[in-house]
């Protein structure tokens, strides 16, 4: 599978990332085209440029408000989500760059004591932060990337100024983003701000080193503002990783007989939110044959405690279940792009022990495409299906 590897010596931003995708292959137009999706028109500038820091070329990309610019808007969370919702981005697009903002949102809402939908972006929430996360996004997309890896993190020091004030470094909200997770602070500027860090956060991984198994293709450096004595950048391995996961998995069960069943649907979406890889429930009966539903949470290590408190706070039970897992077995997975007659519809692609195990189409993309065409939803997903099975040999 296609995978990356994020060498963060010298912090992260969301501008150093969008940088090191274009140096690592996206092409800049493919970029521009796709950003000019989402409804901005007018809003902002980007520029990007070939610098040297500290001897290391490197892609500077830059997000400047344009003359007819908002300034600083202050955005909340409900209406970013519009407005990447409303945008003709792809779905997986869409749903990643949508989860980066969420994790944003919780993190400034814990910081600023505010609902995660009404709290009021600044730096975060302007059109250059739009742009660093759904470029983000757009560029993973592109490179087919389905892991990301990601070194210990350097936060930097000292204070930065910001619309409530002057806060230390790590930002507030960055170091909530970053709780958990390995970070060191050396120099004496802001080296991760709060993109770099939810980008992260929602969407990779760490790892000490490259990970066993990952086969690197290509090195791209992506700059930062700062000129410091040591190369303001974000070193990107590009590769292959054909290794196994680390991570050691459980199943955390409940059974549960007294709870509003309305209360399932909100309580899957925490979950999922907080880490776990799946939620189902299975119904049951109890002693005294009452009918019961048994709640299963499967997650790794990493999250259990969260998830655990999740299900002790959202639901009535008195005790889980913690059942470790021997193992977990992952097919390989890559997307790939279906040209149907009515649009375009993204493809997962599994393979096991060197094979084709499971080819699926995007609900989303061939509801969209039915909607907007006049047809069966069915007669999209047909011809998704029949096109990307015939690209395969399949």
């Amino acid at each position: 599978m296609k995978a990356i590897y994020l060498d963060c010596f010298s912090g992260v931003s969301g501008n150093m990332l969008l940088g090191a995708f274009l140096q690592a292959g996206v092409p800049e137009s493919y970029l521009r085209d796709e950003l000019h999706k989402l409804p901005l028109a007018g809003e902002y500038v980007l520029h990007v440029d070939a610098v040297q820091k500290a001897g290391i070329h490197a892609c500077y990309a830059d997000v400047r408000l344009s003359a007819g610019g908002h300034g600083h808007v202050h955005r909340t969370m409900r209406s970013i989500r519009a407005r990447i919702e409303d945008s003709t981005l792809s779905e997986a697009v869409k749903q990643k760059s949508i989860a980066v903002f969420e994790h944003l949102a919780k993190a400034e809402g814990k910081v600023h004591g505010t609902r995660a939908d009404e709290v009021a972006f600044h730096e975060i929430g302007a059109v250059d932060s739009l742009v660093d996360i759904v470029g983000a996004a757009i560029c993973l997309d592109y490179l087919d990337i389905e892991r990301i890896f990601v070194s210990k993190i350097n936060t930097g020091s000292g204070f930065v100024p910001c619309g409530h004030g002057t806060m230390p470094v790590p930002a507030p909200a960055t170091a909530e983003l970053l709780i958990g997770w390995e970070t060191y602070q050396k120099g004496d500027h802001e080296l991760t701000t709060p993109t770099g860090a939810a980008i992260l956060r929602t969407l990779a991984e760490q790892e000490e080193s490259l990970p066993k198994g990952f086969l690197t293709e290509r090195i791209a450096y992506g700059a930062g503002t700062w000129d410091l004595d040591v190369p303001n950048v974000v070193r990107l391995f590009l590769g292959t990783y054909e290794g196994e996961r680390k991570r050691a998995f459980c199943v955390l069960e409940t059974n549960i007989d007294d709870m509003n069943p309305q209360i399932y649907g909100y309580l899957y979406e925490r979950l999922l939110e907080a880490g776990a890889q799946d939620v189902w429930t299975t119904s049951i009966y109890m002693k005294k044959s009452r009918p019961a539903v048994k709640l299963s949470v499967l997650c790794d290590d990493a999250h259990r405690d969260t998830c655990v408190g999740i299900v002790f706070s959202e639901t009535t039970t008195a005790g889980i279940r913690v059942l470790p897992l021997e193992a977990r077995l992952e097919a390989s997975r890559r997307m790939a792009v279906a040209e149907t007659r009515y649009g375009a519809v993204s493809c997962k692609v599994c393979a096991w022990d060197g094979h084709i195990s499971n080819v699926s189409v995007e609900y989303e993309d061939c509801r969209r495409l039915a909607e907007e065409n006049g047809v069966p939803l069915k007669i999209v997903q047909r011809e998704a299906m029949k096109e990307i099975c015939t690209r395969l040999g399949e």
